[in-house]
């Protein structure tokens, strides 16, 4: 096959595949199922089922603000325990992320940015052609910060702050806040930011801030130019 066949036939895939693949679960390998159920309880994630029968157990855990959950067991998988290295999960503020496992008894690290790339590893987690440094990323830039925690098998987690998404990597057909939580940060980022507009109209209330607070925050989340 040509190189433009090729091509087109990538073109004719890509338009055919138009039918919603949604992630739904995602499974963690543990040794103790009720030590694993008391962990993420903990966590304050929501309980969706403990289900069992003869010789299996599953029990479903979905983190607040996720479309997608865990689930672990007995007899749900042949993976090693603790072999679950890099599951991100996308938080809006590393500091208030951090402080809440805290306050739930979890360990956690203390915030670190990469001054480069992002991989998963075991060995030096996360970062990958760059050196890890510790404390938040000092430009708050999105996806520069983490912070990280395993359960008690060792299934390796982190939390990534995100702010604002890449081109191409939200539907523009859609712009949700998955809790209050990160509306509030989107709303206290776009009134830091409006008041930076301000003084670069003379200090002017400008009497318009909702649809400049409504245009920023849909901006941001986009990963389009932000307005000035």
């Amino acid at each position: 096959m040509s190189t433009i066949q090729s091509h087109k036939s990538a073109i004719r895939n890509a338009k055919a595949q138009t039918v919603e693949t949604k992630l739904e679960v995602v499974v963690i390998p543990v040794s103790d199922v009720d030590r694993a159920k008391e962990f993420y309880a903990r966590l304050g994630w929501r309980i969706d089922a403990d289900f069992s029968g003869e010789g299996w157990r599953v029990i479903q855990f979905t983190p607040p603000g996720s479309p997608a959950s865990v689930i672990f067991g007995k007899n749900v998988t042949a993976a090693a325990p603790g072999s679950a290295q890099g599951l991100y999960l996308i938080v809006s503020d590393i500091e208030a992320a951090r402080r809440d496992l805290i306050d739930r008894g979890i360990e956690v690290s203390e915030a670190f940015h990469a001054e480069g790339d992002v991989h998963v590893g075991r060995d030096e987690p996360y970062l990958f052609g760059s050196v890890r440094s510790k404390g938040r990323d000092p430009a708050r830039g999105t996806y520069r910060s983490y912070a990280s925690f395993n359960d008690p098998d060792g299934n390796g987690w982190l939390f990534q702050e995100v702010t604002a998404r890449l081109p191409g990597r939200v539907d523009t057909d859609q712009t949700t806040f998955a809790s209050v939580a990160e509306l509030a940060s989107a709303f206290r980022r776009a009134a830091a930011a409006h008041g930076e507009h301000e003084k670069r109209n003379g200090g002017t209330y400008d009497a318009n801030w909702p649809d400049w607070y409504a245009e920023y925050m849909v901006a941001e989340q986009l990963g389009k130019e932000l307005p000035q």
